[in-house]
């Protein structure tokens, strides 16, 4: 693992975008693995500007993103899918055909994850994976469990992610209870991982993932054992280790 530490959320998401910006000027046809979640939008922000300033050309990019909730059509505000289409694919020259999240319509969950594993066996290995890190070390939503997870599967969300993310919803009713996600080890075989980490709340997880065992009931602590895997934090969520 290589930490690369900023000064604050601004600096962490300018350090981001430039790391993705670089596997795109180096390679135009990237596939870029995608994350949700507060912790990627300023990096999304950056890359929407080098864009306009005519530094970057997504004309060639694939996306594939990590996950959706069962049950929430790409119209949906809540939904991943809108996500993307709001902070980035929309604001970019990328090939909407070539932009891919799981279909959270599709009530058959082995049907809906037997169609995104074949898509992701079809592009192949993202060039850069970009991952957020939850509260209990979920990537992706792959949540603490007995084992690790290998291809796209429907997950039964922690309480812990539904109180996290209830403040996206009206109520913490209406948040889903479920959801489509890539598995540890399709993210495992991307070329590259990128984990951005924010704010002093994730301090005690990140020192977990990165100074601790690897275990199933940590997920993201599986990256220490990638070959190339870059962690951007800021101070606050550093502040746990002597970084």
């Amino acid at each position: 693992m290589h930490i690369c530490k900023a000064k604050n959320y601004q600096e962490l998401s300018r350090k981001a975008a430039n790391f993705i910006a670089a596997q795109v000027i180096l390679k135009p046809a990237s596939v870029l693995g995608l994350a949700t979640g507060s912790s990627p939008i300023g990096t999304y922000e950056h890359l929407v500007k080098m864009y306009e300033n005519g530094d970057l050309d997504f004309s060639q990019v694939t996306t594939v993103n990590l996950d959706e909730y069962k049950g929430l059509s790409g119209s949906d505000r809540q939904s991943y899918r809108y996500f993307m289409n709001t902070h980035l694919f929309h604001k970019i020259n990328i090939n909407y055909s070539n932009t891919y999240v799981p279909d959270g319509t599709e009530q058959d969950a082995e049907k809906a994850c037997s169609a995104y594993n074949e898509l992701l066996h079809k592009v192949g290995p993202a060039d850069i994976q970009i991952l957020g890190l939850g509260h209990d070390g979920h990537i992706g939503f792959n949540e603490p469990s007995d084992h690790f997870e290998d291809e796209t599967h429907c997950v039964d969300l922690t309480e812990t992610t539904i109180q996290a993310n209830k403040r996206f919803f009206e109520s913490e009713a209406d948040v889903p209870r479920q959801a489509y996600t890539m598995g540890i080890g399709t993210i495992m075989r991307c070329k590259k991982i990128l984990l951005v980490v924010s704010g002093s709340d994730k301090a005690q997880i990140l020192k977990k993932v990165v100074q601790g065992p690897v275990t199933s009931q940590v997920p993201g602590s599986i990256l220490q054992f990638h070959p190339d895997c870059t962690i951007i934090a800021d101070e606050a969520a550093l502040s746990e280790m002597d970084i």
